[in-house]
């Protein structure tokens, strides 16, 4: 961002990263860190005013997090292994993450952006008017009717995007790439199933 110059270089930037959602995918170890460049003085003292209210993560997400920014180095014995291991990680989680946009943008009426460093897609669907208003009877979000008819009758779990935000009149859920293939497939497969039914039921 320095490199690049103005207006990048003076642009506010906050970057986090964490044990959890990094190639490394140590979930329930939690431990992190963020980077914060060019922010605002006292958006700055409020965000370290919040952080030295909260408590540290534990003393295993904190050595773990240390083996995450102090990886292996070559000439180290465990570098190999190390590199190996990390590629086949992260050639897998780019395999996973095409698949899963090109099945929902196969889907008739769902579209989805490519995935790019996150573990989560976060496709936007056209839910029928028959739909939405039976949504608005059961008193839920559109896209979280359809998020509870998906669960009852696949098992397969979304967050409506509803509960992130979204433009009226649209409606997202999102979703995680990180099944292995396979069961990824047959995830995708009973989603296309699910979604071609659910048309046909509210058109």
């Amino acid at each position: 961002m320095m490199e690049m110059g103005h207006p990048y270089s003076s642009m506010e930037l906050a970057s986090f990263f964490s044990t959890s959602k990094g190639y490394m995918g140590e979930c329930g170890l939690r431990g992190g860190y963020s980077e914060i460049v060019n922010i605002d003085p006292h958006v700055k003292a409020m965000l370290l005013k919040s952080i030295s209210a909260k408590l540290c993560p534990t003393v295993l997400g904190q050595a773990t997090m240390d083996c995450v920014v102090d990886p292996p180095k070559p000439g180290d014995a465990s570098y190999d292994l190390f590199i190996k291991e990390k590629t086949q990680v992260l050639d897998s989680l780019a395999t996973r993450a095409k698949m899963v946009a090109d099945a929902f943008n196969a889907i008739s009426g769902i579209k989805c952006n490519p995935v790019q460093g996150a573990m989560y897609a976060f496709p936007k669907i056209e839910i029928p008017k028959k739909a939405i208003e039976v949504a608005k009877e059961k008193k839920l979000q559109p896209d979280a009717f359809y998020a509870f008819e998906l669960l009852e009758y696949t098992g397969i779990c979304i967050v409506p995007g509803s509960g992130f935000g979204q433009y009226p009149g649209t409606y997202h859920f999102r979703t995680t790439i990180l099944p292995q293939p396979e069961l990824l497939a047959v995830m995708l497969q009973k989603f296309k199933n699910f979604h071609i039914e659910f048309l046909k039921k509210y058109e």
